[in-house]
């Protein structure tokens, strides 16, 4: 096996687990990208999980200066030259160097699946700093015979957890915002539920994972996170006119916040929060739903917004975006959004080890 070049990457770096996704999606071409433009190995010492034909095959179509290299183990991760692409293809993975780009296949959720299970197990046992993470196919996992439906509830169930959330953070940006996180209190459910679950004990929480998820984050000299409530309603319910749950449920949790020690703030009527808070009053958002966190965070910054999983024993960030499968091949995809979950993966980790 080929030795990789240890002099051009600093020790210090986090060790971070980046791992391929759905192989018939774009994930090998991002990879590639990022590791062209450089801004991977400024911040950590990468290595793939994932095919390493497929790597071979993205560096070809890219005609990029690049090596894929097979490594054994993640155990001992060398540090390497960057223009070495580090690989670690997990021994029972099926063999996906041929398939199909841009369609579900059964062979590649069951990829998909074993890549992140050896980065996740790489995590738990000390031999990777971080993990971040590629998009998944539902429906090639479900082909596989896989129950789990995404990311989430395979970290989950692999490090034995089932209270995790996930925040969506948007990196800071120079000249334009200082970067924001938005942790939702309710997420994947139909509208009509939202009214229902949203409890004072389930608001407390959000607020809570909010303070916590941002503290590796913000400024060291900051001191707090600043996290705003938006409200549930238009115009933070007009006093009751447009509804009660801003008197009701989203004051009496600011208050009980910033009696346990947290800067809390609201609640805030949505339409003016999220331009408040990227002109730098706050740092983080709790949103009441989906739409209202992930619409106007990702019309901000799609190509550079990043997920981050709370509640995890390890560091879990990932990309924003999907599988792409209607532009695998084409050249269009981005690596903006993997260059900053790495980025904040990075951050978290060094955060962890002071």
């Amino acid at each position: 096996m080929q030795a990789l070049d240890r002099s051009k990457n600093s020790a210090s770096h986090p060790r971070i687990a980046i791992t391929m996704g759905d192989p018939a999606g774009i994930g090998p071409e991002v990879i590639v990208k990022a590791w062209l433009r450089g801004h991977l190995h400024a911040v950590s010492c990468p290595v793939v999980v994932g095919s390493l034909g497929l790597i071979q095959r993205a560096i070809a179509d890219a005609v990029a200066p690049l090596e894929a290299v097979p490594l054994s183990s993640l155990k001992d991760l060398p540090l390497f030259d960057p223009h070495q692409i580090g690989v670690i293809e997990p021994e029972h993975a099926p063999d996906v160097a041929r398939v199909q780009p841009g369609l579900i296949d059964a062979r590649c959720g069951r990829a998909a699946f074993d890549y992140l299970n050896q980065a996740i197990d790489a995590a738990l046992t000390g031999q990777v700093d971080a993990i971040v993470t590629l998009g998944l196919h539902k429906e090639s996992l479900n082909r596989a015979g896989i129950r789990e439906p995404g990311h989430t509830e395979i970290l989950g169930r692999r490090c034995g957890v089932s209270d995790v959330a996930m925040m969506l953070y948007l990196p800071p940006e120079p000249g334009r915002h200082l970067g924001l996180g938005v942790v939702h209190a309710t997420l994947h459910h139909a509208l009509r539920q939202v009214f229902e679950l949203l409890t004072p004990e389930r608001i407390d929480a959000s607020i809570l994972l909010a303070h916590e998820a941002m503290k590796p984050l913000i400024d060291p000299g900051q001191g707090r996170p600043r996290v705003a409530l938006a409200a549930l309603n238009p115009h933070a319910g007009e006093g009751g006119l447009f509804g009660d749950e801003e008197i009701r449920l989203l004051k009496p949790a600011v208050d009980r916040a910033r009696s346990a020690g947290m800067d809390a703030f609201g609640p805030f009527s949505a339409d003016t929060l999220f331009g408040q808070a990227l002109a730098g009053h706050y740092d983080a958002v709790v949103a009441m739903y989906h739409d209202q966190g992930h619409v106007a965070l990702k019309t901000i910054g799609f190509d550079r917004a990043v997920n981050i999983t709370c509640g995890l024993p390890i560091v879990r960030t990932s990309v924003a975006h999907g599988t792409a499968f209607d532009i695998v091949g084409k050249g269009l995809a981005r690596s903006d959004s993997l260059e900053s979950a790495t980025l904040a993966a990075a951050k978290i980790a060094l955060w962890r080890c002071r």
